[in-house]
């Protein structure tokens, strides 16, 4: 199977494919109209792989850790970073990388970590020439690692993810809001204004009745 190759040009960020399955107007938001904006919730997210980065690499028995690992995949026209990834020995001179997202809060009921993590794992695969088979997130609430099947189902689920989140970017239009109980622990609830921004302001709708006077 042949597949397209992106230039290094092309790229998109790893993280959009996240920001897309939980919401493609936060993706826009971030990637096409480059906004941010920090609340509890973001800052404990950013302290934690903060600090996960400045570990450093170290060696544990027969396992590796590796962490802040630059990655990128041509294949699906990406580029990112992993957070830790564990090379465990399986010979003499072979290991076996394991790649490990941190997450602050819990599991949540979509795909969108896992896809994130998934697209690493594909990265390392195609920068190292080596199958990934799996992976875990640990996650800050439940302070627990769960580990994660890289199966073709969840693959399929990426590589479309990828596909959709860079369509989204290239076409530089940003969905309209939609409110759903998600957008309470969105970051860019006060950017986004789901409540609110699809409704008329009171000056557009003066100006329309104005218009209207004979």
């Amino acid at each position: 199977m042949t597949y397209k190759t992106y230039n290094e040009d092309d790229l998109i960020m790893l993280s959009a494919l996240q920001h897309y399955v939980f919401c493609p107007r936060q993706c826009a938001l971030i990637h096409i109209e480059q906004v941010w904006a920090e609340n509890r919730l973001t800052a404990e997210g950013r302290i934690m792989h903060e600090h996960v980065h400045e570990e450093g690499n170290e060696s544990r028995g027969n396992v590796r850790i590796a962490r802040g690992v630059p990655l990128r995949s041509l294949r699906l026209g990406l580029v990112g970073m992993a957070d830790v990834v564990e090379f465990h020995r399986k010979g003499k001179d072979l290991w076996q990388p394991f790649p490990v997202e941190y997450k602050r809060g819990k599991p949540k009921p979509d795909h969108s970590d896992m896809i994130q993590l998934c697209a690493q794992a594909i990265c390392l695969e195609e920068m190292l020439s080596v199958s990934v088979p799996s992976g875990a997130i640990f996650y800050g609430r439940t302070r627990r690692r769960l580990d994660v099947s890289l199966d073709d189902a969840l693959r399929r689920e990426t590589e479309d993810a990828a596909e959709r989140a860079r369509e989204l970017i290239i076409s530089g239009e940003t969905p309209p809001p939609v409110y759903e109980k998600r957008c309470e622990n969105c970051s860019l609830m006060g950017e986004c204004l789901p409540k609110t921004a699809g409704k008329k302001s009171l000056v557009k709708r003066y100006l329309e009745r104005m218009v209207k006077l004979p």
